[in-house]
C-alpha cells in the first residue's frame, strides 16, 4: 500500500467528531454504536447513540439493524480500542462500518453534547474542517 492508498483508507473507515455531528444534524443516515458497556452508556454517551457492547455483538443481536446505513462506533477514547474491536466485528457481520476518532473523549473536548447521568451541555464549537 502507498501512501495515497493508505490515507484513502483512513479516510474511508475513519471519522471526526465534526464529521459525525454533522452527520447527524443533517439526518445522514448514520446510526452511532456506543460499544462500551451498558453501564457506562448509562453514565454518559454521544445523542443518538445505541449501545451495543461489542462483548455481544452477534448475528442475532445485530438483526434489527440496517444493513444500508452507516455505523459509527465509539468507546472512551484513544486509551480504549473497544471501537476498533465493535468496527471489526460489525464489519465482519456485513454492515458498513466507521470508527470515531478519539472516541467519546474527544468528542466532549470538541465541545459537543453528551445524555446520560453525567451528561454535559456542549459548547456547540464546529471546525469548519
Amino acid at each position: 500500500m502507498d501512501q495515497i492508498e493508505f490515507y484513502e483508507a483512513k479516510l474511508a473507515y475513519e471519522i471526526d467528531s465534526w464529521d459525525l455531528s454533522e452527520a447527524i444534524k443533517t439526518n445522514e443516515l448514520v446510526i452511532v454504536i456506543d460499544v462500551r458497556s451498558t453501564e457506562a452508556y448509562e453514565k454518559e454517551h454521544i445523542p443518538t447513540a445505541v449501545n451495543i457492547p461489542h462483548r455481544t455483538m452477534t448475528l442475532d443481536s445485530t438483526s434489527h439493524l440496517d444493513k444500508t446505513k452507516l455505523y459509527v462506533s465509539y468507546c472512551d477514547g484513544i486509551g480504549c480500542n473497544a471501537s476498533t474491536k465493535g468496527a471489526l466485528q460489525l464489519a465482519e457481520l456485513g454492515f458498513n462500518v466507521k470508527e470515531l476518532l478519539g472516541g467519546l473523549d474527544w468528542w466532549r473536548r470538541d465541545g459537543y453534547e453528551t445524555h446520560g447521568h453525567h451528561s454535559t451541555p456542549g459548547e456547540g464549537i464546529t471546525c469548519g474542517c
